[in-house]
């Protein structure tokens, strides 16, 4: 027992050696770059801290601030979508978090942004954060180097401008659905107050993503499957369970989404030995889905071996087997630079990920803040009026609508919505291990010290004043409305938009010579990674927009390996809202407050102080969402109200002067 006893003693006393040792070496190398640096106990990403770190944050703030006031909020899950910038207004736009394993650098300046995703070769993805995700196969999204660069182009293919309009002309077949089904649903309901929009809008990014990924038509639940519909369709889009699974196909994916963390982070044999009803139904969808893709998989290659295409939508599965088949001469003859079926799962996998969830939650969130927003909702009706008129959206023409509409405040509105609500608020690089790596801030040269983790803080750059248009703020006196959600501040000398202490426009001071010299900037980045990878090429904004610092918007993250779907996402985000909002108008339910017959015999003040409520009830519940894989509401939920235009309680006049009435023809 005595020698046991020695042996941890001994084991204590290493241990907090190796601890004063690397938090020593840690310091000089942070004290040499040059840079502001923080010091912290452990680093914010060690694991057991980031599970539990609800139980010690609030005994840690019982503690006097000034030992934990510097390093606390750093170490914060969420750090940059809870924080934003104030934690970088302390410290400066690019500081150090200095703990004895690891050193990581927080950035939301613009210039560093722009340097660090331009220069892939130094500032590689951190990919070993990623590798939970590789369960279902390697993919675009956990590799780098060469393997990056075969899965790029591999996946790069389908992402043009062609399949761009098959995308959109989707996108306008399910939003015309996502509304028959939402009419049906309040048919069938007692109280029009709408309570699913998340999980809806969910299944309808779901149908597209289907459509584009692996050629599946879905129906939606409340319509009868048309007489032409494939097989494979109408078996992936039953409402029950076909023969061998437990579950359909897009209970699976929502089932599995839900629950991707504890899928990711516990092992799957203890899983399955968890009397846990929720541990249950996601080992359920897990094996559902990979008997879903299996079988699809299947599919493509049979397709791929009998010389058959896909007859619509671009069927990125479909694709990556052919390029596959094609390089190989059969599907088992791997090459190097060619897919294994495996990374084929895997990227169908992040496909579902990125082109499902993140659309879903960029279209939601929008919603609410049209509701939250009655003026803004207003101004964009009157400008969907001017630009498609009365037109079928099912005539709608991508090459003659795309630009107009990113270019109006529909693009607005949706750049607002990814600047607030970025899809991901943090994104992991590291500098490389064979050397320190130079870093030009604001004019001055800093050293960002050889292995250190950078984390480029999306909601933080984007609520940096330096970079936004800005007015006073309408909820906090004394302060600007950087975090507030403000379309007009895109446009261009909008007096509704944000501006300096006079009101004007911050975006008109931009002119052509300013825009010139950024644009030398970009270019002239020393170690600029300059190939050409495939996938869209522009800009994430229209050119008639704002166009913030390059580095300054990266809901889409930046350079290189900026998402590959961009485009597609932005098509899908932009043809979903002109044809919800061309007919219709989205309210906050006040059934919290008020019940129908209450409002019906309320006065406009009585309307405006109920509705008052409901905002304020909104903007508090959409500070509360968090990050699993992407940015969205979990366990909340903000009731909205869809109604038809001309039938609102409130949108027609809240917020603003009242509206002319037009003549009835």
């Amino acid at each position: 027992m005595r020698l046991f006893a020695l042996a941890i003693g001994a084991a204590v006393v290493v241990g907090l050696l190796y601890y004063v040792a690397g938090l020593r070496r840690n310091i000089a190398a942070a004290k040499a770059s040059g840079l502001p640096y923080v010091v912290g106990p452990f680093s914010p990403w060690f694991l057991p801290w980031q599970i539990s770190q609800h139980v010690w944050i609030p005994i840690i703030r019982l503690l006097p601030k000034a030992w934990w006031e510097d390093w606390l909020p750093a170490s914060t899950r969420d750090y940059s979508w809870v924080f934003r910038h104030d934690d970088f207004a302390r410290h400066g736009d690019v500081f150090l978090f200095v703990s004895p394993g690891s050193i990581i650098m927080f950035v939301a300046n613009a210039e560093a942004i722009n340097q660090i995703t331009q220069r892939r070769e130094h500032f590689p993805k951190h990919i070993d954060i990623y590798q939970i995700l590789n369960q279902f196969g390697r993919n675009v999204l956990t590799v780098e180097g060469a393997a990056w660069r075969a899965h790029r182009r591999a996946t790069a293919a389908s992402f043009n401008e062609r399949n761009a309009a098959l995308v959109f002309r989707e996108s306008v077949h399910q939003s015309l659905g996502l509304l028959r089904f939402w009419d049906d649903k309040r048919a069938r309901s007692e109280s029009p107050t709408l309570f699913t929009a998340q999980e809806d809008v969910m299944r309808f990014a779901l149908n597209i993503i289907s459509y584009v990924g692996f050629g599946l038509r879905l129906p939606w639940p409340n319509e009868k499957a048309p007489d032409d519909l494939d097989p494979v369709s109408a078996k992936y889009g039953a409402a029950k369970p076909p023969p061998g699974f437990r579950s359909c196909f897009v209970e699976a994916v929502g089932t599995l989404l839900e629950n991707i963390m504890t899928l990711l982070l516990v092992p799957r044999w203890l899983i399955a030995r968890i009397p846990y009803k929720p541990f249950r139904e996601a080992a359920q969808s897990h094996d559902d889905y990979v008997k879903y893709i299996d079988e699809l998989l299947k599919l493509k290659i049979q397709e791929v071996e009998k010389g058959q295409r896909a007859a619509k939508g671009m069927d990125l599965m479909g694709q990556l087997v052919r390029s596959r088949y094609e390089a190989t001469k059969g599907p088992g003859k791997p090459q190097p630079g060619v897919l294994s079926l495996d990374e084929i799962r895997g990227n169908a996998f992040i496909m579902l990920v990125a082109g499902h969830e993140t659309t879903a939650n960029a279209v939601h969130f929008t919603l609410i803040h049209l509701a939250g927003n009655p003026a803004s909702q207003r101004r964009l009706h009157h400008e969907l009026d001017r630009l498609v008129g009365d037109k079928d959206p099912e005539a709608w023409d991508y090459d003659e609508m795309i630009n107009p509409l990113m270019a109006s405040l529909l693009g607005a509105w949706m750049n607002e919505t990814l600047r607030v609500l970025p899809p991901v608020s943090e994104m992991p690089k590291v500098v490389t291990r064979d050397r320190d790596q130079p870093l030009v801030v604001d004019g001055a040269r800093y050293v960002v010290p050889r292995g250190t983790v950078v984390s480029l803080c999306a909601a933080s750059v984007h609520n940096n004043p330096r970079y936004w248009p800005t007015k006073p703020s309408r909820f906090s006196p004394g302060e600007n409305d950087i975090h507030e959600h403000v379309p007009e501040r895109w446009i261009l000398g909008s007096e509704e938009g944000g501006g300096g202490d006079d009101g004007s426009h911050g975006g008109r001071a931009r002119n052509e010579e300013e825009e010139e010299k950024k644009k030398e900037m970009e270019v002239e980045v020393d170690g600029a990674d300059r190939e050409d990878y495939g996938g869209f090429q522009g800009r994430d904004t229209s050119a008639k927009l704002f166009r913030p610092e390059s580095g300054a918007y990266i809901p889409f993250s930046f350079g290189a390996r900026a998402c590959l779907g961009r485009r597609i996402a932005q098509v899908e985000v932009i043809a979903a809202l002109a044809v919800l909002l061309r007919e219709y108008s989205v309210e906050l339910a006040v059934d919290e407050w008020a019940s129908d017959d209450e409002v019906a015999r309320m006065g406009r003040s009585q309307k405006a102080e109920v509705y008052g409520r409901a905002q304020a009830s909104m903007r508090k519940v959409v500070r509360g969402a968090t990050s699993l894989l992407t940015l969205k509401l979990h366990g909340e939920v903000i009731p909205l109200r869809i109604v038809r235009r001309g039938e609102e309680r409130f949108v027609n006049w809240m917020d603003g002067e009242e509206e002319e009435e037009e003549e009835e023809e």
